[in-house]
């Protein structure tokens, strides 16, 4: 205790003295880190996640990319942690009620190989196709009937929308459902294409398509409602239009299937929203 008493310093302040004459020593004037992102960059990042509550990191990140700012995904989710505001899946409860009456209000939609009417509760019925390399989505027609001449119908109108390009395709993948019949499986078999039946209660065999249900499902069907077959068949059409157009897709490295408009690089013009079916969907793009 009593050589304690006498000293002037402690062990630590050594220690503290060592380190700070070793910080001296090795500075380093023109050291850089991680190069900081833009304020505006940030500031959109941030919009674009507070106006579409269903989107994540890289749903972001490909609206970024469509508008000429290459900005990675871990750097999204810094961003968003560091405001709390971590995307999430949007849920058909979290809807606010001025959203879903604004939705109504311009159209709506919902989109599967059967819909329900909200008014009747008659089931609709939807038949698309979709080109699994390039994610191009057909949407071939609606009816509360399906029959087998009617699907035969809709095979014949989309080979006329693929014209020339029908003979790219090789493989024809559905499910066993009685609408698709003997004369629907011909006609593609009069056009090069194998048809290929997925096994029985197997959804997953034709993933592809179930993807882009479960896709229409998460942003459309569980937050709308559909008052009639002309109601959906207006909705669908505007909501393919933003699919292939404009939405980006994981496979195509956040590119759209077949883009309606050129990615441009201006920093200094402002970013503009535009509501897509009453605000469900959002599109950003430069302003004029």
């Amino acid at each position: 205790m009593v050589l304690r008493g006498h000293r002037l310093i402690t062990p630590a302040t050594v220690l503290r003295w060592h380190r700070r004459l070793v910080t001296k020593k090795w500075t380093y004037p023109n050291r850089f880190g991680r190069p900081p992102v833009d304020p505006k960059i940030t500031a959109l990042i941030e919009r674009m996640a507070r106006e579409n509550e269903s989107w994540g990191y890289q749903r972001i990140q490909g609206e970024l990319l469509k508008i000429g700012h290459r900005v990675g995904a871990s750097t999204i989710r810094r961003i968003l942690k560091l405001r709390r505001i971590p995307p999430a899946p949007l849920r058909a409860t979290d809807t606010s009620w001025r959203r879903f009456l604004r939705a109504q209000a311009s159209t709506m939609l919902a989109v599967d190989f059967h819909v329900d009417c909200a008014i009747t509760l008659k089931r609709i019925y939807v038949l698309f196709a979709l080109e699994v390399g390039s994610r191009h989505v057909h949407v071939l027609g609606t009816t509360s009937h399906p029959t087998g001449a009617w699907t035969t119908q809709q095979a014949r109108n989309l080979l006329l929308d693929l014209d020339d390009r029908a003979a790219t395709f090789r493989f024809l993948v559905r499910d066993r459902a009685s609408q698709f019949t003997t004369s629907f499986d011909a006609v593609f078999t009069g056009a090069g294409i194998t048809t290929v039946k997925i096994p029985p209660r197997c959804p997953r065999a034709n993933c592809f398509a179930e993807r882009f249900v479960l896709t229409a499902r998460t942003e459309l069907t569980d937050r709308i409602l559909v008052f009639g077959e002309r109601h959906l068949r207006t909705v669908l059409a505007r909501y393919s239009a933003h699919y292939n157009g404009r939405r980006p897709h994981r496979a195509l490295s956040l590119a759209p299937p077949s883009p309606d408009h050129a990615v441009q690089d201006l920093a200094s013009q402002r970013i503009r929203r535009r509501l897509i079916l009453g605000g469900l969907i959002n599109e950003y793009e430069r302003a004029a």
